[in-house]
């Protein structure tokens, strides 16, 4: 079916709004984590598991969902996803408890899966190449715009509504989405007719992530360390599996023949890992040791998604006329410098301080994440477009619970099960100072992995064969 100029203007509202509507519940959510905290009286570790649970559902399904929505139809699964999505927001502002939240969430990490598997991939698919790096900018400032507005209207719900009004409004948001993609969004996008589903594989892949993150965020416990070995050998599996499935829920090929398909995943990975946890540390440093509220402490956290909203666009259109490894390894280098800034975090760093870092946070994150995209969706086939999304969305749900899985496993080593009060200030700040120390090292080996990737406008983009 063609592409009009209408569907194309379509597929950018949905996908842009969708775009939105998940980082916003991420980044409001954390701004009400202390609040949530108060009223089940749980400490920082259970805390982490409610922004964990949703990610870990969210990467176990990606990639399943990225080769269904390429044999099914890229709008079917995007749809559906916003439906579960809003189902699992509606039930986490009904949770009566701390274990039916955390459930909750994971539906609505279902839904979120179904969601970034497709978005970019519609895009991609009707868009042409030299159009993509602009409109994927733009969708890329919708994420930012997102976790922009997130903290601030976040704060002023909490404080005003409380905490689960924040999922409340999410129900509307999603079923207004559906409603407009389901009714306006004219075609599937679907490849690979008659081909078969990798239920074994799926099953594999999604076995393996868990016991590889539940198991990494239990360490250093005996439980740990064995689920943690168990998840890498279930994924080795997987791996072995795939290489010879007749129909494999991922083309192991795309990485094995196309080394910017490759270092562009590796390099989101690392740049998610190292960047993700900021928000949460931040989140709990400003409410419980400098006392400042939900509203406040949003608008401070405001100045690096506002940064990252302003400058996506530009960056993304840069990517479209300067080789996207340039841009992106220089966003990534301004990332460490902001990630080393914020080591010396202390109970009486200026608040003009911690600003002023996260605005550089925000530009090193702009220079990054539109053209590390562009790269990735320009390096493969039409065909692969779902699974490339979806691999692409792994890559940085992955390194999101990864970043949580670092500062759990640092909580538990120097706080325990604790909460962070002012009287536990000192252990939180030393768990705050070594979660940077690590995240600093993680981003600078990212620059090395961003400009491995080479350069994608030197050939044409392979076309791997299933």
């Amino acid at each position: 079916m063609e592409d009009t100029p209408t569907t194309r203007r379509v597929a950018v509202l949905v996908a842009t709004c969708s775009s939105f509507l998940t980082p916003f519940m991420g980044s409001s959510l954390n701004i009400a984590l202390p609040s949530i905290g108060r009223e089940f009286s749980i400490g920082a570790l259970v805390l982490g598991w409610i922004s964990t649970a949703y990610l870990l559902s969210s990467a176990m399904f990606l990639v399943p969902f990225g080769k269904l929505a390429d044999l099914r139809g890229r709008k079917r699964i995007f749809v559906w996803g916003l439906v579960a999505y809003g189902v699992g927001s509606l039930l986490s502002g009904l949770a009566p408890s701390v274990g039916t939240l955390i459930a909750a969430r994971v539906v609505q990490g279902v839904g979120g899966a179904m969601i970034f598997g497709t978005g970019v991939a519609i895009l991609t698919s009707v868009f042409p190449p030299q159009e993509r790096g602009r409109v994927l900018g733009l969708n890329v400032a919708a994420v930012y715009v997102g976790l922009s507005v997130g903290p601030f209207l976040g704060g002023v719900l909490t404080q005003q509504w409380g905490w689960r009004s924040i999922f409340y409004l999410n129900v509307p948001l999603a079923a207004v989405i559906a409603a407009l993609a389901a009714w306006k969004l004219q075609g599937e996008w679907r490849a690979g007719d008659g081909e078969g589903f990798d239920w074994a594989g799926s099953v594999l892949y999604g076995l393996g992530l868990v016991a590889l993150i539940y198991g990494f965020s239990r360490l250093p416990s005996a439980l740990g360390a064995a689920l943690t070995l168990a998840g890498i050998l279930v994924l080795a599996l997987f791996a072995l599996w795939e290489g010879r499935a007749r129909t494999p829920v991922l083309e192991l090929s795309l990485f094995r023949r196309n080394p910017a398909f490759t270092f562009s995943n590796l390099a989101a990975l690392i740049n998610y890992s190292a960047t993700s946890a900021v928000g949460f540390l931040l989140s709990l440093y400003l409410q419980s040791v400098r006392g400042v509220n939900p509203q406040q402490a949003g608008l401070i956290l405001l100045a690096q998604p506002v940064v990252q909203a302003l400058f996506s666009p530009l960056a993304g259109w840069a990517s479209d006329r300067v080789e996207p490894r340039i841009v992106a390894s220089a966003g990534m280098g301004l990332t460490v410098v902001g990630l080393a800034l914020l080591y010396p975090l202390a109970s009486s760093t200026a608040i003009p301080y911690i600003i002023g870092v996260l605005a550089l946070l925000g530009f090193g994150f702009a220079l990054f994440s539109s053209p590390n995209t562009n790269a990735v969706m320009s390096a493969v086939d039409r065909s692969h477009y779902g699974v490339a999304s979806a691999t692409l969305a792994t890559m940085r749900l992955t390194g999101q619970m990864l970043s949580m899985g670092i500062v759990m496993l640092i909580f538990a080593l120097f706080m325990g099960g604790t909460a962070v009060t002012p009287q536990t200030a000192p252990r939180f700040l030393t768990s705050v100072r070594a979660a940077f120390s690590v995240f600093v090292v993680l981003c600078f080996l990212g620059v090395f992995a961003s400009l491995a990737r080479g350069n994608i406008r030197a050939q044409p983009a392979p076309a791997v064969q299933s």
